[in-house]
């Protein structure tokens, strides 16, 4: 077994002058970065007074779900033996609020949509979201449950790609 860490800074930029003498009276507005990456702009949910133009801290979850579960399944797609051409997933997630002000996150839902070469493979493909899940690193560190709802689509190997299956223009 390998250890690994990661370290990342978060630093407040919210402050409008009386710090949190109120709680309106400061902004949500912060900064995540880490050595050698672009900075990410953070705020909370508009909800909890916060900048919708700015990832909330729920949003960076899920799209660390997503992230981890697309490469784990990249990763079993090449143990397992078939071609994934494309993948695309919108991930969504439920946040409970508490009575106290307290909140958790209680259920995501990924929607992968994957596009692979080999049609005798469709149910691999479909079946490689279990093993994936089992394999990422942050479903398998979060408290609460990540469902699948995925879809596979098969293109031929003749057929080549063109600039309306989202290649750059």
């Amino acid at each position: 077994m390998h250890d690994h860490s990661y370290e990342v800074s978060v630093r407040w930029t919210g402050d409008r002058g009386t710090g949190t003498s109120g709680h309106r009276d400061f902004g949500r507005d912060h900064v995540v970065s880490a050595a050698g990456h672009p900075d990410v702009p953070g705020s909370a949910d508009p909800t909890f007074r916060g900048d919708r133009d700015r990832w909330n801290p729920e949003e960076m979850v899920v799209a660390a779900l997503a992230q981890c579960h697309m490469l784990s399944y990249l990763h079993v797609a090449v143990t397992q033996g078939f071609t994934v051409v494309d993948y695309r997933d919108t991930a969504t997630a439920s946040l409970r609020l508490n009575r106290d002000g307290s909140g958790e996150l209680t259920e995501a839902t990924l929607h992968p949509v994957v596009t692979i070469l080999e049609a005798d493979r469709v149910a691999d493909a479909e079946a490689a979201h279990v093993t994936a899940n089992a394999l990422c690193f942050i479903a398998r560190s979060v408290a609460f449950p990540v469902h699948h709802q995925a879809e596979t689509i098969v293109r031929p190997a003749s057929s080549s790609a063109d600039s309306s299956t989202g290649g750059a223009d």
